[in-house]
This record gives C-alpha cells, sequence and structure tokens, in this order.
C-alpha cells in the first residue's frame, strides 16, 4: 500500500489533559490512528519505541523529560518517526532548537487548531512545517546567523541584500522595487545566492544551518 493511502498512526505527548483531548479529537476527525495519549517525556519516548508511530505531537515543556529531550531520543532511536513540536513560545531561539533536537515541525498552540493536521500530513511526507507567523522570525534569526559565517563571502553585495529582504518575507515585486531591479534580476540574483549556499527552499536553508558547527565565540 502507499504511503499516502496509510492511516497516519499519531502519539500525542502533552501533559494538559483539555490540551490532549483536543489535540486527540483533531486527529481523529482527520482520520488518522491516536496509539496512545501521554503525560510526561519519558513515557513519550517509551510509548514512541513500543509502538512506533508515523508522528509524534510533543508539547515543549514536559513533566520528567523536557520536549526537545523527548524528541532528540525518539529520533535517534526510531528515525522513521516524525515530531511537531507544539509550544507557547513562538521565538527563534526556541525554534532552532526544537529543529536542533531533530523536530520536523514546530507548531504556536494558538494555531495549532487551524494547523495540525496540515502539520502532520508534511511531516509524514517528509517535510517541515512551521507556524506561518514563526516563518518571518526565524528567516532573519537564520540569515543572520549564515551572516556571522564564512559561506556569506561567496555572495555578491546585491546577492546579499537580496537574501535579507527575501528572508524578511518580501516577495520578488517587492525586492525589485526596493533595490530598483527588475523581477527578472532578482529571480536571476536569487537562483544564483542559493546555488553557491547550496540552499534550495526554506526546509533546506534550516538543515544548513543546524548542520553547521558552533563557532567559539557563541
Amino acid at each position: 500500500m502507499a504511503k499516502h493511502d496509510m492511516k497516519i498512526r499519531v502519539l500525542i505527548a502533552d501533559d494538559h489533559a483539555l490540551v490532549a483531548q483536543g489535540l486527540f479529537s483533531l486527529v481523529a476527525q482527520a482520520e488518522m490512528e491516536v496509539t496512545a495519549l501521554v503525560k510526561d517525556g519519558r513515557e513519550a519516548v517509551h510509548r514512541a519505541m513500543e509502538d512506533r508511530p508515523d508522528v509524534v505531537l510533543m508539547d515543549i515543556e514536559m513533566p520528567s523529560l523536557n520536549g526537545n529531550e523527548a524528541t532528540r531520543i525518539i529520533r535517534e532511536r526510531s528515525p522513521q518517526t516524525q515530531v511537531i513540536i507544539l509550544s507557547a513560545y513562538s521565538d527563534p531561539v526556541h525554534v532552532c532548537g526544537a529543529l536542533q533536537a531533530g523536530a520536523a515541525g514546530y507548531l504556536a498552540k494558538k494555531s495549532a487548531a487551524k494547523e495540525l493536521v496540515d502539520a502532520i500530513r508534511t511531516v509524514h511526507e517528509g517535510g517541515y512545517h512551521l507556524s506561518g507567523q514563526l516563518t518571518e522570525g526565524l528567516m532573519y534569526h537564520v540569515i543572520h546567523k549564515i551572516a556571522s559565517e564564512a559561506p556569506l563571502v561567496l555572495l555578491s553585495s546585491r546577492e546579499q541584500q537580496v537574501l535579507q529582504l527575501h528572508a524578511e518575507g518580501r516577495s520578488v515585486i517587492d525586492i525589485a522595487e526596493e533595490l530598483s531591479l527588475s523581477p527578472n534580476a532578482v529571480e536571476t540574483d536569487r537562483a544564483s545566492m542559493l546555488q553557491k549556499l547550496g540552499i534550495g527552499d526554506l526546509a533546506s536553508l534550516i538543515r544548513f544551518v543546524i548542520r553547521r558547527p558552533t563557532s567559539p565565540q557563541e
């Protein structure tokens, strides 16, 4: 049976009963299977190893073992299991920490209801999913991290400008107007810089950053 035809199996880890039940309802309504509801990080790891779910919905703040550490262990022991972190925090530091732990998704709890099902399907198919409002802040953080490292010297000053504006969520037309260029010139610069950095899309950009070694100054 093809992967997309199979019922997605989901483990829910959240110590707040009302939140867990709400997640259960959303997953069940999408005709996915909930393998278990657990209340702490260690139990999440145990049940993930036992049930081998396709996706784990993981609260970032969990008793016994926090969400990031539980994610790291699950991803090391069961690489086929994808993890989506659920959090009230929306700053780039928390998002990057979750991605470094191995999460493939990060949802702000306030937007989970409308994004959850799409997020599960996306990570199950091997992609990344970030809550919409997190993307611009993360991209800005990522670009400034790249800016402190050697690969950026490969880019021309104009390509760096295009990269910065792209990170801020600006469209090609907006960037063209900002830099007094044609849209085609912006597309050419963007293609060139992505090729130089070996980056094709947001997921690739995230992978690039989290695989970079941390400098002694950081």
